[in-house]
């Protein structure tokens, strides 16, 4: 039987804190003796969570590139190393699917927030993730194949198949970063944590929650802190067991060219 290690002395950034999932992470790691980061983009909440749970916490909104360049630096100037990055923060389908949205940057908002804010809070944070440590990618099991002729979707726009894309390249990320980092010491893995949890999210989607927050708060638990999955790396997992993700992900060209466009939107949103 596997066993929930100890998260004592380990630090854990946790993004997307101030509500559903990341909150309740935010509060079972702090009861459980972590140190936690709790990031968030409301003022209020976050001083309501640090009250609550005693995380300490950090803003940024992730629909700015910007943003999420000075959290980065903030955290590298303030912290020296970090356990766990758990990237949890995202939006959506949206109160009304068929209306496109874009962010501060002018990217389609769900591919801006649920994708290329983590990729790149990850990337410069790689410098404070030291052995042993781990990446959980909180990604979903509806995935849509990313198409790169319409990145942005300008086109044919729904707000399904623009959460599912993101959530796609998320996973093709975790696949291609857990590739790099082999052998490192540093693990990372993506999770669908349940399905329809009960969360504003959901809820503002009009759909009717069919999982408890328990379940996936116990099953994204499992990857931070399981110490049969020490060394696990590169894997999706739906729940608590290993599943198939869709097939791209497991493309290595269309990770690298992923992987390109990621880095050139990164540095056109920066250079600004």
């Amino acid at each position: 039987m596997s066993s929930l290690g100890q998260p004592r002395e380990r630090t854990v950034l946790v993004t997307g804190a101030t509500d559903g999932l990341g909150r309740r992470l935010a509060a079972e790691l702090t009861r459980r003796g972590a140190r936690v980061i709790a990031h968030g983009r409301d003022p209020a909440k976050l001083r309501a969570l640090r009250r609550e749970t005693g995380a300490e916490v950090v803003r940024a909104d992730f629909s700015e590139l910007r943003q999420v360049d000075r959290l980065a630096a903030e955290l590298l100037q303030r912290y020296d190393r970090l356990g766990v990055l758990v990237n949890n923060a995202g939006v959506g389908v949206g109160r009304d699917p068929t209306r496109r949205e874009e962010s501060a940057d002018g990217y389609e908002l769900r591919f801006a927030v649920n994708y290329l804010a983590p990729y790149h809070l990850t990337r410069r944070l790689l410098p404070l993730l030291k052995a042993p440590a781990r990446i959980v990618n909180v990604a979903a099991a509806g995935q849509q194949e990313f198409g790169f002729l319409d990145p942005q979707l300008h086109r044919h726009y729904s707000g399904a198949s623009a959460y599912m894309r993101s959530k796609l390249a998320l996973v093709m990320h975790t696949f291609d970063l857990a590739e790099e980092l082999r052998g490192s010491g540093v693990t990372v893995n993506a999770l669908h944590p349940a399905t329809f949890m009960d969360t504003t999210m959901v809820r503002e989607s009009g759909r009717t929650p069919l999982s408890t927050l328990d379940e996936g708060v116990a099953a994204t638990l499992r990857l931070i802190l399981d110490e049969d999955l020490t060394e696990v790396t590169g894997r999706f997992f739906n729940g608590t067991h290993e599943a198939d993700p869709h097939p791209q992900a497991h493309e290595r060209r269309a990770r690298e060219r992923l992987r390109r466009l990621s880095d050139e939107l990164v540095a056109e949103a920066l250079s600004r």
